[in-house]
């Protein structure tokens, strides 16, 4: 009766344009509900994609391929570090416009702060030494080179121990997971987590693809392969960006191999009822499932979702047609491929920091990891096989692809960030993801968490782990 009486004293309080556009989104909600159930009676009654097969190797594939894992050792060279600094010394500057912020992109002033950093104090044989502290390794899947990191947590009386494969995106690398790594394989109450981190191919160690159409479904199935050649027949699975979908296709694949999906970055299908809550949210979110804190997040709608989606998505358009073009001066210019991957770093962590002239980088990261992260890119080539990417997932419309028209049916817990580039309300999340057990609302942090916040989405994973297990 209170929902009734808020109904009623809402809708009286609207202006007349207001009430006849509810009256009318209601004729029309009644009109294509019976469509809509028959539509999502026969999606509901797909709950697999096809895992498929495929080859990237170079020419044609092999008979046999070896199955074998291999340690492998990051490595780097006086040779390789005197290059950097010679490209680095011969680096041309243009002045930023006055009181431009990172508004226009990377603030050349700052950069050059960087850049002096970068060349005169960060240490690349350091930071190797500390990529190397956790077991690296390759093995040959679909005849690409894929590495990865395997993680085991010290034994500690009866724990159990969980495999967790954690999936990053562009323009991060497996060293986002550092700091969470620790994190996670600690013993949590009777739980600790055996991780594995691959880097996709294309990105950073792996591999790039020697054919064109390598995409997220091809990436998962690759995955998969992973988990199975290390002897894992369940696991769980985690990841943003990139990552996101990675692990979604791979839980579709094989749900009955993925106990449970966390992610921190949600993409859920456009359609009627999200048409419908954009119109009624501001309004009356309980009616279409949002809380104040998803009002909050979500509208005004064309600001945060329309106007500053333009504004941080050039790259996307790029990267998504011409990624070769872009990505050839990326890979010729150490201090060019900073500025391009840093830029992300800044404005995806919080929007507001485009009006800082130091872009508050170091607010939340540090330089030494910052360029670390920057360096995978740099030592293995990988930027340009990277923003390739977005071409292969883009080249047709994402809605129409199987995956985009399957449910996920395999327990998943989200964990929405404040200042991630767009949020996703539960009630979309929903449309496609069947099974949400957990769905918490971050205090802070933004496209990065595992870098920025990995406390936070560490205690997020564990505790959406152990609802799942029952612990």
């Amino acid at each position: 009766m209170q929902r009734l009486q808020l109904l009623k004293d809402t809708f009286f309080g609207l202006d007349v344009p207001q009430q006849q556009l509810l009256i009318g989104c209601a004729v029309a909600a009644a009109a294509a509900g019976g469509i809509l159930t028959y539509v999502m009676q026969r999606r509901s009654k797909m709950r697999t994609i096809p895992v498929g097969e495929g080859w990237w190797g170079a020419g044609e594939k092999t008979l046999l391929e070896d199955q074998k894992i291999y340690p492998f050792t990051v490595e780097t060279s006086d040779e390789e570090i005197e290059d950097l600094h010679e490209r680095i010394d011969k680096t041309r500057f243009t002045d930023p416009l006055e009181d431009s912020g990172f508004q226009y992109g990377f603030n050349s002033t700052y950069l050059k702060k960087v850049v002096s950093y970068w060349r005169n104090t960060f240490d690349w044989k350091k930071q190797v030494a500390m990529l190397n502290k956790y077991p690296h390794f390759k093995t040959k899947i679909e005849g690409l080179d894929v590495h990865f990191i395997h993680v085991r947590p010290l034994q500690n009386g009866d724990q159990r121990t969980l495999p967790l494969m954690l999936v990053h995106g562009w323009p991060g690398s497996f060293y986002e997971f550092y700091k969470i790594l620790p994190l996670l394989t600690q013993n949590h109450n009777g739980i600790a987590f055996e991780v594995v981190i691959p880097s996709i191919p294309g990105y950073g160690f792996s591999e790039a693809p020697h054919k064109k159409g390598f995409n997220s479904l091809a990436a998962a199935r690759i995955f998969l392969t992973l988990m199975e050649r290390l002897g894992f027949s369940q696991f769980y699975l985690q990841g943003g960006d990139w990552g996101s979908l990675i692990t979604t296709n791979m839980a579709q694949m094989r749900p009955d191999c993925v106990k449970g999906l966390h992610l921190n970055m949600c993409m859920s299908n456009s359609g009627f009822k999200v048409l419908l809550s954009i119109i009624i949210g501001p309004y009356l979110p309980f009616l279409v499932g949002f809380s104040q804190e998803d009002v909050r997040r979500v509208f005004p709608f064309f600001q945060k979702n329309v106007w500053e989606m333009l504004q941080e998505s050039g790259y996307l358009h790029i990267q998504a047609t011409k990624p070769d073009t872009a990505g050839r001066g990326l890979n010729d210019s150490p201090v060019a491929l900073a500025a391009y991957i840093l830029e992300k770093f800044s404005t995806w962590t919080q929007k507001k920091n485009r009006d800082l002239e130091d872009g508050g980088l170091e607010r939340k990261f540090s330089l030494d990891d910052l360029l670390t992260n920057v360096m995978i890119y740099w030592t293995t080539g990988s930027i340009i096989s990277s923003m390739r990417f977005y071409k292969e997932n883009f080249i047709s419309n994402l809605n129409k692809r199987i995956d985009f028209r399957t449910g996920i049916f395999v327990p998943t817990g989200l964990a929405a960030f404040p200042q991630e580039l767009m949020h996703c309300p539960k009630s979309w999340a929903q449309i496609r993801y069947k099974n949400i057990v957990s769905y918490v609302f971050m205090p802070r942090g933004g496209h990065f968490p595992a870098l920025e916040e990995p406390r936070l989405l560490a205690n997020d994973v564990i505790q959406f782990v152990k609802t799942v297990e029952h612990f």
